[in-house]
């Protein structure tokens, strides 16, 4: 009988006992070995038309096949396009998404992020569908222009996420800057989203959502969360942001969330640090989705070649049979590509 009891308190006690605030340094020593991608493969996407720029690449499995869901910045606006590859490494595209309309909120900015995918660090990267339907958020505008105007965050979604067909949107933006319970870090306009399922709901909710954003006041972008039960009615998280530098022109952007285990690892850019120039990316841990202990070693990715010597940021990181493929956006004399560093060097 007391070796019972003592295991039931054992039980209960570890079954409540919090989870640590900060992640060990050992820990993050050990997730930096398993990320860090030192080869870098090359271009492995761009736009035909070398007027146009090609942005921020959300990748994921369908039926043995690799797509990629991408923005293309044409002078006007951002639309979001899907592409098609066999093996991660060469690229085509298939069609649009999510188009320019004539009229609305998100008229001229349609910039979309594919969300509810496999994010086990072993896992497929396969997205998962929701009441029947596959999802997407986007930073949607309506006025002409790079990132113009006050953008808010939209959501779209589509019975089968490699149909080149055109995404049911959502009539309003389902976070805005103009919202009454707009932070003092986003009342000033949003960025990029990204949208994760949380099944033991550690914040609350089973739906999450990543986003960047900067502040009437705060001028700087930041990463922050909102939770949700049905994809549909956000609600923000906190009073502060997840990661932030909070200083003038800085940027933390375009998270990206993978599972190890326990452990919840965001990967992100950084750009115009005081202590590190250009852009670049990072990676943060969490054991509870609340509170994250940012890595303090050297950046992931960043400029290092003609192609990306601009800027090296907007991450991708992929886990596939033993090689860790990091896609990220590269800026430099190619313009603006989509770039590949991976964690073994590969045959171009």
């Amino acid at each position: 009988m007391r070796l019972l009891i003592t295991g039931v308190l054992f039980f209960l006690v570890s079954c409540h006992s919090p989870k640590p605030v900060k992640v060990e340094a050992a820990t993050m020593d050990s997730v930096y070995e398993k990320i860090k991608t030192p080869y870098k493969y090359g271009v492995v996407f761009r736009h035909p038309d070398t007027t146009k720029m090609i942005d921020s690449p959300t990748i994921f499995q369908w039926e043995g096949k690799w797509f990629m869901t991408y923005i293309v910045f044409d002078g006007r606006g951002y639309e979001t396009w899907l592409a098609e590859s066999p093996d991660l490494l060469k690229w085509s595209t298939r069609g649009r998404l999510l188009s320019f309309t004539d009229a609305g909120w998100d008229a001229q900015q349609k910039a979309g992020y594919l969300g509810l995918l496999d994010i086990n660090w072993d896992g497929t990267y396969s997205p998962q569908s929701y009441k029947g339907n596959y999802w997407m958020s986007y930073l949607g505008g309506s006025e002409k222009g790079y990132e113009a105007g006050r953008l808010g965050t939209g959501i779209a979604y589509a019975k089968n996420p490699t149909d080149p067909i055109e995404w049911t949107r959502l009539e309003e933006p389902v976070l805005a800057a103009s919202d009454k319970d707009a932070r003092w870090y986003d009342n000033g306009t949003i960025f990029k989203s990204t949208i994760i399922e949380d099944p033991e709901q550690l914040r609350g909710y089973p739906f999450l959502m990543f986003y960047n954003a900067a502040g009437d006041t705060a001028n700087y972008e930041s990463i922050a969360m909102a939770g949700s039960k049905d994809l549909k009615s956000w609600t923000r998280l906190g009073k502060d942001p997840i990661i932030t530098k909070k200083i003038k022109g800085s940027i933390c952007g375009d998270a990206q969330l993978s599972k190890m285990g326990n452990l919840y690892v965001l990967f992100y850019f950084g750009a115009f640090w005081p202590d590190r120039p250009g852009a670049f990316e990072r990676f943060a841990s969490s054991y509870d989705l609340k509170n994250w202990t940012e890595w303090e070693g050297g950046s992931l990715v960043e400029s290092s070649e003609p192609y990306d010597e601009t800027y090296a940021h907007k991450p991708m990181v992929i886990n596939w049979k033993g090689t860790v493929y990091h896609f990220y956006n590269a800026v430099g004399k190619e313009g603006r590509v989509i770039a590949l560093a991976t964690s073994k060097p590969l045959k171009l």
